[in-house]
């Protein structure tokens, strides 16, 4: 399993409706082949910063999978609009897990 991380830097005063946006695109990217499970944050010193954090069965299943599929043109439609300046996407292996 790995964990996709990104920042989302949201255009100030768009926080609201990045929101109501995100709750319409999640499913999008629940419904997927290899999705495992996903959170979204939002930054308490930095209100228009949100912590994307989605865990894939494989980097495949992510970039090639969702990225390549029909449903990945309604998510960037949905959300890759709030973005300024668009964020980084990076991929991680865990390393070590304390409960």
């Amino acid at each position: 399993m790995i964990l996709e991380h990104a920042i989302l830097p949201v255009t100030p005063g768009r926080e609201a409706d990045f929101e109501a946006a995100l709750a319409v695109a999640a499913p999008i990217i629940a419904g997927m082949p290899g999705f495992v499970d996903l959170r979204v944050l939002r930054s308490i010193e930095t209100p228009n910063e949100y912590l994307l954090l989605v865990h894939w069965q494989s980097v495949e299943a992510h970039a090639v999978g969702f990225r390549g599929s029909p449903e990945y043109a309604r998510w960037r439609e949905l959300l890759h609009g709030f973005y300024d300046p668009f964020p980084v996407v990076e991929h991680f292996a865990e390393v070590l897990a304390l409960p």
